[in-house]
C-alpha cells in the first residue's frame, strides 16, 4: 500500500509486517478484527462439544432417547414432535435478518431505523431464550433429567444436552445484552457524536452494528448444527 513503510527483508520483514499492521489488518477496525479471532476461538469450542456428543452417542451401549419424542408438545391433546425446537430455530433465524438489516442501514446513518431492527432483534433473541428455559424446566421438572440421570435412556444424554445447549444459551443471553445497549446507544446518538463510553467508536461509524452483527450471525450459525446433530439424529 502507498502509505505502508517498506519491508525489511526475510523473516524480520515478515514479523515487522504482522506486528505492526502493514497489510493483514490495516483499516479494519481494532473491534471486529478481535471479534473474528474470539469467533474462531468459539468455533474451535463448539466443534469439541459437537464432535464430543457424536462420539458419545456412537459408543454408549445403553438406548439414546428419540429426539422427536422427547422434546415433543402436546398441542389439543395431539404430540408434535419437535414442534417448540421448530419455532425456536424460525425465531432465531429471522433475528438474523433483522440483524443483517440493521447493519444496512446502520452503515446508511438511519438511525431510526437501525434503532428498531437492533430492538426487534435483541427482543427476537430474549423470545429464544425464554423458549429454551421453558425447554429446560419441562425436561427437569416432568421428565426427570438430570447432568447425571436420565430416565428416558442413557444417562449421558442429560450431560450432553445441558452442556451443548447451555453453553450455546449464554452466548445468546449475552448478545440479547449488547443488542439492547448498542440499540441504546444508537437511539441517543452516540454513535453520531461520539458520546464518550462503552461501545461508542469513532464519530460517525456504526461498526459496532456490524461487530454485533458477526457474533450474532456466528451464534445463529451454531445453533443450525446444535439442531441438526442433536434433535434431529
Amino acid at each position: 500500500m502507498a502509505d505502508s513503510i517498506p519491508l525489511q527483508p526475510g523473516l524480520k520483514g515478515l514479523t515487522s509486517d504482522w506486528a505492526s499492521d502493514q497489510r493483514a489488518f490495516k483499516g479494519v477496525p481494532w473491534g471486529k478484527a478481535m471479534m473474528w479471532i474470539f469467533l474462531l476461538s468459539d468455533t474451535f469450542i463448539f466443534s469439541c462439544f459437537l464432535v464430543s456428543y457424536m462420539h458419545v452417542r456412537s459408543a454408549t451401549t445403553v438406548e439414546w432417547p428419540i429426539p422427536s419424542q422427547v422434546f415433543a408438545l402436546d398441542v389439543f391433546g395431539v404430540s408434535v414432535p419437535l414442534l417448540l425446537i421448530a419455532i425456536m430455530t424460525f425465531i432465531l433465524i429471522t433475528s438474523s435478518g433483522t440483524m443483517a438489516m440493521a447493519v444496512k442501514f446502520g452503515y446508511e446513518k438511519n438511525k431510526k431505523v437501525t434503532f428498531r431492527l437492533l430492538l426487534i432483534t435483541a427482543l427476537l433473541g430474549a423470545s429464544f431464550v425464554g423458549m429454551q428455559a421453558f425447554e429446560w424446566t419441562k425436561l427437569i421438572v416432568h421428565e426427570g433429567v438430570r447432568p447425571w440421570e436420565n430416565p428416558m435412556g442413557a444417562p449421558q444424554f442429560g450431560a450432553i444436552f445441558f452442556m451443548i445447549t447451555g453453553f450455546h444459551g449464554t452466548h445468546v443471553s449475552i448478545g440479547v445484552i449488547f443488542l439492547f445497549i448498542t440499540a441504546f446507544k444508537v437511539k441517543r446518538g452516540d454513535l453520531d457524536n461520539e458520546r464518550p463510553g462503552f461501545m461508542t467508536g469513532r464519530k460517525g461509524r456504526y461498526e459496532i452494528v456490524e461487530t454485533m452483527g458477526l457474533y450474532w450471525h456466528f451464534v445463529d450459525l451454531v445453533w443450525v448444527f446444535i439442531f441438526a446433530f442433536f434433535y434431529l439424529w
